[in-house]
């Protein structure tokens, strides 16, 4: 089914204005299309992918992704087509929405899928910076074994068990701190030789701007 055939255009619009009673008949009447492939320029999609596409927080989001999983949906199917083949999770984790993240990993949906733009579900919410649905996916059972991930998260604890002595690691991993605001952290890795004013590849900033544009709070550094 193409992106814009009719029986398409009408799971979108109910899918993307949270009409349940709309969604429900129409699922009531054709259940296949909880999990039918919609084809797209560039590859495939389903249902799910449409609730959970960026920026997410669509009305009724959590309410419309259960009413797709009740009807048959996949939580671990994956897009076809593009640069990476991600799951509803990995699109849900983009956009930190908590909310549907926590609909889809009850229903069974992998925490530690490999496979997203920058990674797994964990990798993708620490790197966009989507801090409740990283937190949500350690508490369902992501394994943080990256350094980055536990700075980022404020994990002194683990960040320590973790840490090295290679100046990359802890340079992007203070550098993950200072996005994330996780203050204590920071300052453990500028200890252990974090470069203040380094950056990973993927960024045109240094820490330092992180740094700038915070107030410390005595925890953590929040935004200004």
């Amino acid at each position: 089914m193409a992106i814009g055939d009719a029986p398409a255009l009408t799971l979108l619009g109910a899918v993307r204005s949270g009409d349940l009673d709309a969604l429900s008949s129409l699922l009531a009447e054709r259940p296949d299309l909880a999990s039918v492939r919609i084809s797209r320029r560039k590859g495939t999609l389903t249902a799910l992918h449409l609730a959970t596409d960026w920026p997410g927080y669509f009305p009724n989001g959590p309410e419309v992704v259960g009413l797709l999983l009740a009807a048959g949906a996949d939580p671990n199917v994956r897009t076809t087509g593009g640069p990476t083949p991600e799951t509803p999770l990995h699109w849900a984790t983009s956009s930190d929405d908590a909310d549907v993240a926590e609909v889809l990993v009850a229903a069974g949906a992998d925490v530690e899928a490999p496979g997203g733009s920058i990674g797994s579900p964990l990798d993708n919410a620490v790197g966009y910076g989507c801090w409740h649905v990283a937190r949500l996916l350690v508490a369902h059972g992501a394994v943080v074994t990256k350094l980055w991930h536990a700075a980022a998260l404020g994990m002194l604890g683990r960040v320590q068990e973790l840490c090295s002595d290679d100046p990359d690691a802890l340079t992007e991993a203070f550098w993950q701190a200072c996005h994330g605001g996780q203050r204590r952290v920071a300052e453990y890795l500028l200890g252990r030789g974090a470069d203040i004013n380094g950056r990973p590849g993927y960024s045109d900033q240094s820490a330092a701007v992180w740094l700038a544009a915070c107030q410390p709070d005595g925890n953590s550094w929040s935004p200004g």
